[in-house]
């Protein structure tokens, strides 16, 4: 049985055989590095990475589930990249916001 279900993995058109299923792999170390930076403070985010990040992980998402061969791999790299990156533009919007409305009346 186990046999069996790692031969059909390993021929598998999105299998470790092909790019399909490296190209996801590796990009986990995306995802990987934006849950290491929860810890980071939200002084330390950039808009424009994160932005690019949270895009391409829902372009790329939907486009997983389009293409044949199905590759769940991809789908859920890029699940997992755009809503990391979701979550650290909430964190980094979230801290402007309250900085902008303490300084405030702090001017006057």
């Amino acid at each position: 049985m186990a046999a069996s279900r790692i031969k059909a993995l390993w021929y598998h058109p999105a299998g470790p055989k092909t790019i399909f299923f490296w190209a996801p792999t590796f990009k986990w170390g995306l995802s990987v590095a934006n849950v290491a930076d929860f810890s980071q403070p939200p002084e330390k985010i950039s808009y424009p990475n994160q932005i690019v990040l949270a895009c391409s992980g829902v372009i790329w998402a939907r486009y997983s589930t389009v293409i044949t061969p199905k590759n769940w791999n991809l789908l859920g790299v890029n699940a997992a990249m755009a809503g990391t990156a979701i979550y650290q533009l909430t964190r980094k919007l979230q801290q402007d916001y309250n900085s902008d409305t303490q300084e405030a009346p702090a001017k006057k």
